[in-house]
């Protein structure tokens, strides 16, 4: 049984602690590793892609502007869903109003010019937040709309076009998720 055991110790010893030990003194060059990095696509703002996808529907002409829309909504604290929902309102997003104008949100009965529809989108958004939201702590649509319209029906149907906007953005963001941008 003694012998037994120091057989197995000397088999456990060997198999454990080899004397010599053989490897590769070189690396190969196949063995270096190449990281293959494909870099993320910029995925679009889903706001923004929401936007375009509901100013196409109404053959807008603001489609190329959806990105300004959402710049001056973040820069100036307002929902960004509201004055694309006012150009609904007010001018079937920008397709019926003065020529010349960029007012597709019904300012001064439509007669304000704007020298484009950048500039008309700063303007009002600024506007929005400082007369409207810090002047009367109006907030959502339903506070502006007895502020900005006398119709008592504006806030419901300015609302309509946010609750439009927002169904987009939300079908897209979930198509986001379910098929990454990569």
């Amino acid at each position: 049984m003694r012998q037994l055991a120091l057989a197995v110790a000397f088999l456990l010893a060997t198999a454990l602690f080899p004397t010599h030990i053989q490897a590769e003194t070189h690396s190969a060059s196949s063995a270096a590793l190449t990281p293959q990095v494909k870099p993320l696509k910029q995925a679009e703002d889903s706001r923004v892609a929401a936007l375009k996808k509901v100013f196409a529907k109404y053959n807008s002409p603001l489609a190329p502007y959806a990105q300004d829309y959402v710049d001056m909504a973040d820069k100036y604290g307002v929902d960004w869903k509201l004055l694309p929902a006012i150009s609904g309102l007010e001018s079937s997003f920008g397709r019926f109003l003065m020529p010349n104008s960029h007012n597709g949100y019904g300012w001064g009965g439509g007669h304000i010019y704007f020298k484009d529809w950048p500039e008309g989108i700063e303007i009002i958004n600024k506007t929005l937040r400082s007369n409207y939201m810090e002047k009367w702590n109006a907030k959502t649509v339903w506070e502006i709309g007895p502020i900005y319209a006398e119709s008592p029906t504006w806030a419901v149907r300015v609302d309509k076009f946010m609750n439009e906007i927002n169904s987009e953005y939300i079908a897209l963001s979930s198509e986001a998720v379910l098929k990454p941008n990569l």
